[in-house]
């Protein structure tokens, strides 16, 4: 018999802290930094975003968004039998112990279940969920805990507006479970490593003092302009490899970064933008956790049903790109 993953459960969590644009103008102008709810809107799509508290991190948030998916799946935290973690703000300097690791902990699941966590900037999600498809359709696991968690708040430079209003902080979950119907049709993955400087985290540890900067750095025309190229062509593979065209897509859940970006992608595809899931303006870019947190928020709202044709899609730091297509 095929083997097929299909995804029987979805979760999220926000931290309760909401940052409008003008509550992080007024924050900002006390740095000496100008700039307003109408440039970011303009610029990016963003009204709104959520911090978390500074003993928040990534690990609670994915809790959180775990057990809502697992409560969805109808399953107990013990029938998980692989934990794939997507995150570029680890608990721990390194990432060791994972996240997922931790995470794995804090669920209280006690099987002794692998647990690991993928490093693809804003794209992680869409690579572990990739890998989760591989080990469902190889027989090695059944039940894939996926997910995207960040804390991007505690890497941002509060002196650069050009980067520090765009990002926010949530994850997303989703259980991937074997199955006998389609789930997971296709999935596209790729990095082109000559562009590692131009969205980065230009630091390191020696002796335990951080050299260069510990804070994100962006070349956001660069990241505009490689992102819209690649999405476009990303999107037609995956769709390509599962036989289909894009008329057939009831909906696009593209990572939530820049609405304009995410504009430019539907209509290079000939989507109406009506079938564009778009939480970006309320929650900002939450990194690896932005295409989980809006697949949640579109399930649990009743817009995306079973049946329906999903293209997720994600580019990021790396460069990384890939999407994935799935029948809900």
């Amino acid at each position: 018999m095929t083997i097929f993953s299909k995804i029987i459960g979805t979760g999220s969590a926000l931290p309760p802290k909401r940052i409008t644009n003008q509550i992080l103008a007024d924050q900002l102008a006390t740095n000496g930094i100008e700039t307003s709810d109408e440039w970011i809107v303009s610029r990016s799509g963003i009204s709104a975003r959520h911090y978390a508290e500074s003993d928040t991190q990534s690990s609670d948030l994915a809790v959180e968004a775990s057990q809502r998916a697992i409560e969805m799946a109808g399953l107990a935290a013990n029938d998980i039998d692989l934990i794939i973690l997507a995150t570029s703000t680890p608990d721990f300097l390194g990432g060791f112990p994972s996240t997922a690791c931790v995470v794995q902990r804090k669920l209280g699941i006690e099987n002794g279940c692998p647990a690991m966590d993928v490093q693809a900037v804003c794209s992680g999600f869409i690579y572990a969920l990739s890998i989760a498809d591989s080990f469902i359709k190889s027989g090695a696991h059944k039940n894939v805990l996926v997910i995207g968690a960040e804390v991007f708040s505690k890497i941002l430079d509060f002196n650069d507006r050009t980067t520090c209003v765009l990002f926010g902080d949530g994850a997303g979950a989703v259980v991937l479970s074997a199955s006998d119907q389609p789930g997971i049709l296709a999935t596209k993955l790729h990095a082109d490593g000559r562009h590692t400087d131009i969205l980065c985290l230009p630091g390191n540890l020696n002796g335990g003092d951080v050299q260069g900067s510990a804070f994100l750095r962006m070349d956001g025309p660069g990241v505009f302009k490689l992102a819209v190229s690649v999405l476009e062509k990303v999107a037609n593979e995956v769709l390509e490899s599962a036989r289909m065209t894009a008329d057939q897509l009831d909906w696009l859940v593209p990572h939530q970064a820049n609405i304009r970006i995410m504009q430019g992608t539907a209509k290079k595809l000939n989507l109406p933008l009506e079938k564009m899931v778009v939480t970006v303006d309320q929650h900002g870019n939450t990194s690896a956790a932005s295409i989980p947190l809006a697949l949640d928020v579109a399930v649990r709202d009743g817009r995306i049903q079973p049946g329906q044709n999903v293209l997720m899609e994600g580019v990021g730091g790396g460069f990384t790109w890939g999407a994935v297509l799935v029948r809900m």
